[in-house]
């Protein structure tokens, strides 16, 4: 990008902020845009074969400041390569990686991520949690959730709810409730500008203003739903103070029970990065009243027709189930609650109930009621798409593995049906160097495809990048 591009308002005030470090960071708006990835730790570690092959197909070196990150560069297009489809990585811009790092989930703990689509750091914070707790993620705007709730399929998170709400309708139901929150606040997007130039013509001081107000708005609710002694991270991709360092001051004056632990920026001119700004805020043990505490925010949820129905069906649903799982996935042990909705079973983390009650959950939209585990189709089973990214190849009775470059993978990830022996019969989980792609199902000497049509041809998702 020319720095001519940029809007005259902005560069001043950069320059007026920065002072002599000014030019140098225009300049960095002319430079090629960076590009990363995160292996997902829930399916492989860094080190493992399958991330080995990666690594060295795409040139990968580390991002100093997250240990599963990776940067990459022009031509790799990691995001076209099977194991992208397989989960074994996902596709993030390198500054990004820094929020969940500087939040650091624990396993078993309840963590929400506010602002969650289309993913990065929602599956970055499941990793980091193990799999283990109740992670839940919340994006606003329903066709976003869709992809964030894709995102969390492809790669494997059971642990996972994805709702579709604003702040204040979770607030009232979550009060108290988080262990740790990421709030990534939507923000005016000038670390966006070297990738999006529609970020550059929307970008004005009126902008950044209503952007400012709207994260304040967003932070009394976070607030709300933290637990006292619980952690909170805020994180932007913009530069100016106002959205960063004034809104997180006007924050703790108004919560004296939220102390700021740290605040830092990776500048593109310093970091091989797009640039981020992150605040690590800790809410006392004994919680204090702030000014926005509101009343009406404890648990609460009424029925709703988008609520779970729990009744006789839905035993005997999770009957069908188990009796399936029982000879089709000798090695699944999935924990939690069983929740019907229409056709489709799910199984609730059961850190869930646990902690909450479903009753929390009645009318409101909840796209991914954790792990989506089956279609009921006319007293049959048909096992879910996220069943099949969620296991290790061992769990099932029976996988076809397939080498990443070899022209059956091509194949199947086009929607074609493959020739196997004979001798396999039955469901089958199909795998690319160990790693899930889809279900299929063997029948004299044919192995159809189960990849859902919507990802086949290695439909890409929109992600960070």
């Amino acid at each position: 990008m020319n720095e001519e591009r940029l809007p005259a308002a902005f560069t001043a005030a950069m320059k007026e902020m920065l002072g002599q470090e000014a030019d140098a960071f225009l300049h960095s708006y002319t430079l090629p845009r960076t590009q990363g990835l995160r292996f997902n730790t829930l399916k492989s570690t860094p080190g493992s074969a399958p991330a080995a092959q990666a690594a060295a197909l795409f040139g990968l070196t580390p991002v100093p400041w997250c240990p599963s990150g990776y940067y990459y560069e022009d031509p790799a297009r990691p995001g076209r390569h099977p194991f992208h489809a397989a989960g074994l990585y996902y596709i993030q811009e390198p500054s990004a990686m820094s929020a969940a790092e500087l939040l650091a989930p624990l396993p078993g703990e309840t963590v929400l991520d506010l602002a969650a689509a289309p993913g990065g750091k929602t599956t970055h914070l499941a990793s980091l949690m193990q799999g283990q707790g109740l992670l839940v993620s919340n994006e606003i705007h329903p066709e976003r959730a869709k992809i964030l709730a894709e995102n969390v399929e492809r790669l494997g998170i059971s642990h996972a709810l994805v709702t579709s709400a604003t702040p204040g309708e979770l607030s009232r139901r979550f009060a108290g409730v988080f262990d740790r929150i990421m709030l990534d606040a939507p923000c005016s997007g000038e670390g966006m500008f070297r990738k999006d130039p529609a970020a550059v013509s929307e970008w004005s001081l009126d902008h950044v203003k209503m952007c400012a107000e709207r994260q304040w708005d967003i932070l009394q609710d976070a607030y709300l739903m933290l637990k006292p002694g619980g952690s909170m991270v805020y994180s932007t991709c913009t530069f100016n103070r106002l959205e960063n360092e004034e809104t997180i001051s006007r924050f703790t004056r108004a919560y004296p029970d939220m102390e700021l632990i740290t605040q830092k920026r990776l500048w593109p001119h310093h970091e091989k990065g797009e640039g981020h700004f992150v605040a690590l805020l800790h809410k006392a043990a004994a919680s204090g009243s702030g000014e926005a505490e509101r009343s009406g925010s404890k648990r609460s949820g009424g029925k709703g027709k988008n609520g779970p129905r729990v009744h006789a069906s839905l035993r005997d649903a999770y009957q069908q189930f188990s009796d399936w799982a029982a000879k089709e996935l000798p090695g699944f042990n999935g924990q939690g609650s069983p929740l019907l909705f229409g056709e489709s079973l799910y199984l609730l983390p059961e850190a869930f109930n646990e902690r909450l009650h479903t009753g929390l959950l009645d009318g409101l939209k909840v796209p991914r009621a954790g792990l989506h585990l089956a279609h009921l189709k006319k007293n049959r089973i048909e096992p879910a798409h996220a069943l099949a990214m969620s296991l290790q190849p061992g769990q099932a009775a029976r996988h076809y593995d397939l080498a990443a470059d070899s022209p059956e993978l091509q194949a199947w990830l086009r929607g074609e049906s493959l020739a196997v022996p004979a001798e396999l019969h039955g469901w089958t989980l199909v795998t690319v160097e160990g790693l899930p792609v889809s279900w299929g199902k063997a029948s004299l000497g044919q192995l159809k495809n189960h990849l859902p049509k919507g990802l086949r041809i290695q439909k890409a998702h929109l992600e960070e990048a």
